[in-house]
């Protein structure tokens, strides 16, 4: 009964805060129109955008929003800086600029921006009732076979307004006390809210959701609630069963002493990270600052979801004090991964099904974890010590320490779990309770069993009992649990509801495609070259498209016309047979190339439809859909290699090989080297053209090899693009 008093409270002092606003907004009689690059509002106003495309030419805003104590409204027109035929990635510019203090801005709609709200030394700001969707996004260069390195994030350096130059924003906040943003939203774009040097601020009831960076984002921003928003899918890094790295997307980041911040109640599902939190690189390294204590401290994290993450559900490390407590942490790769964290309290959160561990921390110090339910993870808790050179020699390090000790474990909930409590490398914790449990201590770690535990010094955050937010956040998206609903397209992530038309598979030669979002298909129209093989679902229509020639590349165009609109597909069906062999080595290819090959044709033979390998950690014999023989020969995960042979009937004209290798990889065309990349890299995409004069059969010959580490290789053919100045 008192939770239903608290929400009508909550409501009416919601409707309280906006009626000053409306007032004022009834009383303003002047409308401005936005119809050229920067306009100024000096006063209270209503804005009216003209609808037309207005370049910011100078990158400093079309809108200057520059008066103190001002309401600025926008009328149901957007604010819009580029034609809607412009690429996510050639946005520029910045939408509205505000230098005022007490600004409000509400129902403002901005699109085609790099950034659609900037504010700097924005005292008092609130925004409040916007839609920021369709501004900037990076054009993403991962495959659902491999991801490519280009596109990981770098969200080290903000110092210089790095974030904003870089990946642009829906709303970018520095140097601000006291903002408060509520009810706004952002889709198909990169960055949600970003927060730089912004103190004792207050963020809810926001929608940030489907976007390829982050979510909320906040960078030496201390004493703010968050609470009760949306965060889901902030995700650029991953394909189902391929890999789920995130390349440091995140529902909410907190980078560089970001402390005494108050998350609660919002849900950050399906991220690269749920939450991704780090002390900093000034903390860690920087010159001319005490390293003692520095870090991401004394933030509470209670009541979120940050389940489905591709890499982690909450990541917090080097830093102090912080507690993490009845979130929800299900189906990531790691539910919490703490590196070199002290005092970390873990309080009654629910970790279920994830595939590394529930609990990760290594180098961790004063460590607590009771009052949690654990459920079918590939192991409940795990604490270690390793040798790490490179860190110890940090100042933090020396300053902070790097033990892995003082753990307490007690009163937690295990169901399932093939492995409760692993320690290693010299960790130690004290366990209540865990009879009859899995554990795993190795020779340099200490388990000790205890009757009690010090009785927690904790306290319920005063600021749980006054939260503005009142959107139910947490639970509103669980149709679509489960990482298998992360489809991330070339401009990140898809979000259910548009239609899209998803070349989901490769299948034995044939493509095939997935028409999304509840749709119906009117009719369906594809090349003459191609069979088409329509299989209904109960999601999602399936078609499948083949070659009607074998042996041969085959390109394609398929259309689905909608009631509404039409999707277009286009591609090239190559329907090679490889004759393959994959083997293990000891010859170093790269000075004795031909030793190296005389042992790998020594290994297993298999017949393979295509080169697609995203082998990770992992090798030949564990890659899904392997040959039988190759699963049978249990090859090693590093210092194999591959060597493949096709023939196809290749169109006159030019043509372009493309390789992703993780290392070397060599292509040949009719015996002759037409791409190199021999050398030990990390994942690399190379190209090469070719012509072919006339119609003929053209001989193809691929090697790889891995020496260590991560592993990939995929090859793929296709026309070459006319070159620059081509008539």
């Amino acid at each position: 009964m008192n939770s239903i008093w608290r929400r009508i409270g909550a409501a009416l002092a919601l409707i309280a805060s906006w009626a000053p606003s409306v007032l004022c907004a009834q009383e303003q009689a002047e409308v401005v129109v936005i119809d050229r690059d920067d306009v100024r509002i000096e006063r209270s106003c209503t804005v009216d955008p003209s609808g037309m495309p207005i370049a910011d030419a100078n990158g400093d805003g079309v809108l200057h929003i520059v008066g103190d104590n001002i309401t600025v409204a926008f009328s149901r027109t957007a604010l819009n800086g580029a034609d809607a035929s412009t690429a996510q990635d050639q946005l520029r510019g910045v939408g509205i600029r505000i230098t005022g203090k007490n600004v409000v801005l509400r129902g403002a709609q901005v699109q085609g921006f790099k950034t659609a709200v900037w504010a700097s030394g924005a005292d008092g700001l609130v925004v409040e009732g916007c839609t920021f969707s369709n501004n900037y996004a990076q054009r993403l260069r991962s495959t659902l076979g491999a991801e490519d390195p280009a596109d990981w994030l770098w969200p080290h350096k903000n110092d210089g307004g790095e974030w904003r130059e870089n990946y642009g924003a829906a709303v970018y906040v520095e140097r601000s006390k006291g903002v408060t943003l509520r009810l706004n939203s952002a889709r198909r774009g990169q960055n949600g809210i970003c927060l730089s040097r912004v103190d004792d601020s207050f963020v809810f009831d926001n929608d940030m959701s489907f976007l390829s960076g982050w979510g909320l984002a906040l960078h030496r921003s201390s004493r703010n609630v968050v609470d009760h928003n949306s965060f889901d899918f902030c995700n650029r890094g991953y394909s189902h069963g391929v890999y789920s790295r995130g390349q440091d997307s995140a529902g909410i980041l907190a980078f560089e002493q970001c402390s005494d911040n108050l998350f609660a109640f919002n849900s950050a599902t399906h991220g690269g990270d749920g939450f991704f939190g780090f002390a900093g690189l000034e903390a860690l390294e920087g010159a001319g600052v005490e390293h003692k204590g520095l870090g991401c401290n004394r933030n509470v994290l209670h009541g979120n979801d940050f389940s489905y993450a591709a890499a982690i559900g909450i990541e917090l490390t080097f830093s102090f004090d912080n507690l993490f407590q009845s979130n929800r942490l299900v189906g990531g790769n790691y539910g919490v991964w703490g590196g070199y964290s002290h005092n970390t309290r873990v309080l009654d959160n629910t970790f279920a099904e994830n595939t590394l561990s529930a609990l990760a921390v290594e180098h961790g110090d004063g460590l607590r974890v009771e009052g949690n339910r654990f459920e079918r993870n590939a192991r409940a808790i795990e604490l270690w010590w390793d040798e790490d050179a490179d860190l110890a020699s940090k100042p933090w390090v020396k300053a902070n320490g790097s033990g892995s000790r003082g753990a307490e474990v007690g009163a937690n909930e295990f169901r399932e779990e093939r492995l409760a409590l692993e320690l290693r490398g010299g960790a130690s914790a004290r366990w209540l309770g865990g009879e009859g449990l899995a554990t795993a201590v190795d020779e340099r770690s200490r388990l000790e069993r205890v009757d009690a535990l010090a009785p927690l010094a904790t306290s319920v955050d005063p600021r749980l009992s006054e939260l503005r937010g009142t959107r139910a956040a947490v639970g509103a998206r669980a149709a679509l649990a489960g990482r298998e609903r992360i489809l991330v397209t070339e401009w990140g992530p898809y979000d259910w509801t548009e239609p899209l038309l998803w070349r989901a598979a490769d299948e034995a030669g044939a493509h095939v495609y997935e028409l999304l979002g509840m749709q119906v298909a009117v009719s369906t129209s594809k090349s003459d070259s191609v069979r088409l093989k329509v299989e209904p679902g109960p999601r999602s229509t399936r078609y499948v498209l083949s070659a009607r020639k074998a042996g041969a590349v085959t390109p394609y165009e398929f259309r689905v016309r909608l009631p509404a609109r039409e999707l277009a597909a286009s591609g090239l069906l190559v329907d090679a047979s490889w004759s393959a062999t994959f083997g293990a080595w000891s010859s170093d290819p790269r000075t004795d190339a031909a030793a190296w090959r005389a042992e790998v044709e020594r290994g297993v033979r298999c017949e393979l439809r295509n080169l697609s390998f995203p082998f990770g950690g992992g090798g030949p014999s564990e890659l899904v859909g392997a040959p039988q023989a190759v699963r049978e020969a249990r090859l090693p995960h590093e210092r194999f290699g591959l060597v493949a042979a096709t023939k196809l009937e290749l169109p006159a004209g030019a043509w372009r090989v493309t390789t992703h290798s993780d290392d070397g990889v060599r292509v040949r065309i009719d015996g002759a080297t037409l791409l190199e990349n021999w050398t030990h890299h990390g994942p690399t995409r190379d190209q090469a053209q070719f012509e072919v004069a006339a119609t003929r059969v053209v001989a193809i010959e691929v090697e790889y090899f891995e020496l260590d580490g991560h592993a990939v290789l995929e090859f793929a053919l296709e026309p070459a693009p006319p070159r620059a100045g081509a008539k």
